[in-house]
């Protein structure tokens, strides 16, 4: 049934709304230990120098065989740096062990549909991921983190396997995509980065996109839903490709975050706006008290990105950081609403060069919730 209806909701025309992409020089493989020009402005000055003579050799080494046409597709990504540009991925989206995915969400009140906003435009060859439906089925609480099993059998029914490579992208620019890089790499699949400035940039640029889904999309879609489905009803799911393995250090629970309050090993970084975090204004969800953790800070989330939704620049970065109070030296935790914007924050740690920051899962939905948590407000 649910196949059934989801095909119903995604069947239509599969066309292409802009021209085709011109041909270009492509690696066989999708290479993570090399940077583009770009990321260069973030790393370290030794780094950087590195880098860039591995660059001009790789460089001179595709311009004898295709002339001077690699300014992006002769350029890899580095593990380092959690993004990619949309010209980087224009470049390498044929690429076989690539596969892109569209992770659009959108808060309740935004009345945006992702799944509908997927069939009328998407990048090409992208598969659809569902944030609210990969998810923990067991508790009421938004999106959390579903079991290891769920997730395979999810990511499996999707086409993923664990040798891919994983680019992922959103409606907005930087939002709901961040939470899926996160997702995977708490299951242990670090091969994933977040397209920077997502659809908009891509669309900006004038790039491809695709209307409606192929039936391949249509059915992979419909086979991950119904795998979540059958692994929480304790049924048998099949064939598994994706084999995780957890993370559990990047994950912190309700208990964690009470005892940081009394032993502060972590700073408690809040995604949420500022009225939000002071108080002064109701939480979005009924029956959220508001304020926040005792002792955390806020960053809201937007001042991570700039004007454009992507992420800003390293040094822009540590200012952010800096100027509420935050060691970069020392162990850190982010939270938000309902752990999606948390992990807008891990991304740019991650780029300054923190890899390993948790994030809150249940977030201020689950401890605004709960009456005997300890809550402060700025008023």
């Amino acid at each position: 049934m649910a196949s059934s209806l989801l095909a119903r909701s995604l069947f239509g025309a599969h066309r292409f709304i802009h021209s085709s992409s011109p041909s270009q020089v492509r690696n066989p493989r999708f290479f993570s230990s090399f940077l583009n020009l770009k990321t260069l402005s973030h790393l370290p000055t030794d780094s950087a120098h590195t880098t860039i003579k591995t660059f001009q050799i790789h460089r001179a080494m595709a311009s004898s065989v295709a002339g001077d046409r690699t300014s992006f597709s002769t350029k890899y990504v580095s593990v380092n740096d959690p993004v990619v540009s949309v010209d980087w991925l224009r470049a390498n989206i044929k690429d076989p062990n690539l596969k892109v995915l569209d992770a659009s969400w959108y808060m309740p009140d935004e009345q945006r549909n992702p799944l509908q906003e997927y069939q009328v435009a998407h990048i090409p060859g992208a598969l659809f991921f569902d944030v609210d439906g990969i998810s923990d089925r067991t508790t009421k609480l938004p999106h959390m983190l579903p079991s290891e099993e769920a997730f395979a059998a999810a990511v499996s029914a999707l086409g993923i396997k664990n040798k891919d490579d994983l680019v992922v992208y959103d409606g907005k620019g930087i939002f709901s995509a961040a939470r899926v890089w996160w997702m995977f790499r708490v299951f242990g699949h670090d091969r994933i980065w977040v397209l920077d400035g997502g659809l908009p940039r891509w669309r900006a640029s004038g790039y491809d996109v695709e209307s409606s889904a192929s039936g391949d999309a249509i059915l992979k879609a419909s086979a991950a839903s119904e795998a979540i489905e059958k692994v929480y009803q304790g049924q048998a799911v099949g064939p598994i490709t994706f084999e995780t393995k957890f993370q559990p250090h990047l994950v912190w629970t309700l208990d964690q975050v009470t005892s940081n309050i009394e032993n502060k090993t972590h700073q408690l970084i809040d995604a949420r706006s500022k009225p939000r975090f002071d108080g002064a204004v109701p939480e979005p969800r009924k029956g959220i008290r508001s304020g926040h953790v005792p002792g955390s800070k806020c960053v809201p989330f937007a001042q991570v990105l700039d004007a454009s939704q992507s992420l800003l620049p390293a040094d822009e970065l540590k200012k952010r950081f800096n100027q509420e109070g935050i060691s970069l030296e020392s162990p850190v935790v982010t939270s938000c609403g309902t752990g999606v914007t948390a992990c807008i924050l891990a991304l740019g740690l991650h780029r300054l060069g923190k890899p390993d920051v948790p994030v809150y899962d249940g977030s201020w939905t689950e401890w605004g919730s709960h009456s005997e948590t300890p809550i402060n407000t700025s008023e």
